[in-house]
C-alpha cells in the first residue's frame, strides 16, 4: 500500500502566560502528526509548528534558576552543565523551548525532520 500525498498543515501555539512543559508537549504532538488523520508511525507528516511569544512562557524562578541541563562530551571528564538561566542568557528562550520539544520526541530516524518543522518566535 502506497502512502498517500498529504497536504502540508501548520499549528500555531500561543506560549503566552503558558509553561513551558504544556507547550512543548502540545507541540510535540502536533509534530509526531497526532492530531493527523493520517497519521503512522513509521513517516514524518508535512506538519510545521509555530510557537508564538515564546519570551511570554511563564516560568518561575525557582525552576530558571534550578534547572540544569546536562550534556557528556564523551571525554573522560566532559560532563558539561548549563542552568537554564545561563542559556536563556547565551542562546535565549527558543532553545530553551526546543530542547524542550526535542526531549519529547523518540529518539529515532524520524527525529531531525520533525524537529526541523519546529518554529520558535521569541
Amino acid at each position: 500500500m502506497t502512502p498517500k500525498k498529504v497536504a502540508p498543515t501548520t499549528h500555531t501555539i500561543d506560549a503566552t502566560d503558558r509553561t513551558l512543559g504544556r507547550v512543548a508537549s502540545e507541540a510535540a504532538h502536533a509534530l509526531l502528526g497526532k492530531r493527523s488523520v493520517h497519521f503512522v508511525k513509521n513517516q514524518a507528516l508535512p506538519v510545521t509548528v509555530v510557537i508564538e511569544n515564546a519570551s511570554k512562557l511563564h516560568l518561575p524562578k525557582r525552576r530558571v534558576e534550578g534547572k540544569v541541563y546536562t550534556h557528556y562530551t564523551g571525554y573522560p571528564g566532559g560532563l558539561r552543565e548549563v542552568r537554564m538561566d545561563m542559556m536563556i542568557d547565551k542562546k535565549g528562550i527558543a532553545e530553551v523551548v526546543r530542547k524542550t520539544v526535542d526531549g519529547m520526541i523518540p529518539r529515532n530516524k524520524l527525529r531531525a525532520p520533525r524537529m526541523k518543522n519546529l518554529i520558535v518566535k521569541a
